[in-house]
């Protein structure tokens, strides 16, 4: 299932998340646990230009339907999308503010809010699972990878048991689960790569992000790839890709609904641009194109997500 069809299923029209940065930081970069943060990280790639921390949230919310009203010609709906860095990375009453300021704003049907794993607690979810029970509200989390190697590689910061129980906590009070993985990261075959989908499988997740591994401007995998472009795995080319994605989601438990397949960053921020798909013409393979690929490959296949999926109990 897309992300459209599950928003249409879970609100009955379009959904259009817009992007609000509250100004919360890192631990991983305010010197809690380091101060150079994950080595793919750079926060202002995925930032809007009409996202800016020194506005209210009340007017992010305003820039952002504003700067999306061109797109829409039908009924759409709105959810804030809290992405910068760890969004519950804060006190509980700070959090408190943000939040409910953005669900006070009229059209705003709910939050999704971006953190990482080790930036919850009991009381932040008890408080969140009391928000769900009027509102829509999902937690993203930062997996990137499922294996703690990997995981010390790129500077997370926690351990993959970390994620698990984040995600399962989160879950337990009703409140849907998102997560984000990195295919392509140091150190992973593909083998381990296409493997993860068993391993997420085991936790409640209702959406799932794909990213390919890309080099940011500004990021300590620049610094890294600079000094040696050998010791960051080479790009996939966009066949091979989609073969992967392909593979992978035949593993994935097929209720889970991948919101993406890929990411894409402004030219600025890319230092290594063959890292973006590109058409014969040099325009850019926009994310609904790769989606359409993606399932091009199933059905030349005769294949579905879910269809080497196996059920186990995580605890096994």
């Amino acid at each position: 299932m897309r992300y459209s069809d599950y928003c249409l299923q879970r609100f009955g029209h379009r959904i259009q998340k817009l992007t609000v940065n509250a100004g919360f930081g890192c631990p991983n970069r305010d010197g809690t646990l380091g101060m150079h943060g994950c080595i793919f990280c750079n926060n202002d790639a995925f930032n809007p230009s009409y996202c800016q921390p020194a506005k209210t949230i009340t007017q992010q919310i305003d820039d952002g339907i504003r700067f999306h009203s061109h797109h829409h010609h039908q009924q759409v709906g709105y959810l804030a999308y809290l992405q910068a860095y760890s969004n519950t990375y804060a006190p509980l009453e700070r959090l408190r503010e943000c939040y409910e300021e953005a669900l006070e704003h009229p059209l705003i049907e709910g939050l999704v809010i971006a953190t990482r794993p080790d930036c919850v607690d009991e009381p932040k979810l008890d408080y969140l699972a009391t928000l769900a029970q009027r509102h829509y509200i999902m937690v993203e989390y930062g997996i990137e990878s499922c294996y703690d190697r990997t995981l010390q590689r790129i500077n997370r910061g926690h351990d993959y048991a970390c994620t698990v129980h984040a995600i399962e906590a989160t879950a337990r009070r009703g409140i849907p689960c998102g997560g984000h993985l990195i295919l392509g990261l140091p150190g992973e075959s593909r083998e381990e790569m296409v493997a993860e989908a068993a391993l997420l499988s085991q936790l409640p997740l209702t959406t799932l992000k794909l990213h390919q591994l890309q080099i940011l401007r500004g990021s300590q995998l620049e610094k890294e790839y600079l000094q040696d472009p050998s010791s960051v795995p080479p790009p996939f080319a966009l066949k091979e890709y989609i073969v992967l994605v392909c593979d992978f989601l035949e593993r994935l438990r097929p209720d889970i609904v991948v919101e993406r397949y890929a990411a894409s960053v402004p030219p600025r921020y890319q230092v290594a641009p063959e890292r973006g798909w590109k058409h014969p013409d040099a325009t850019p393979v926009k994310g609904s194109e790769l989606a359409d690929m993606v399932e091009s490959e199933l059905a030349s296949r005769n294949t579905h997500q879910g269809i080497y999926y196996t059920p186990k109990n995580i605890h096994q």
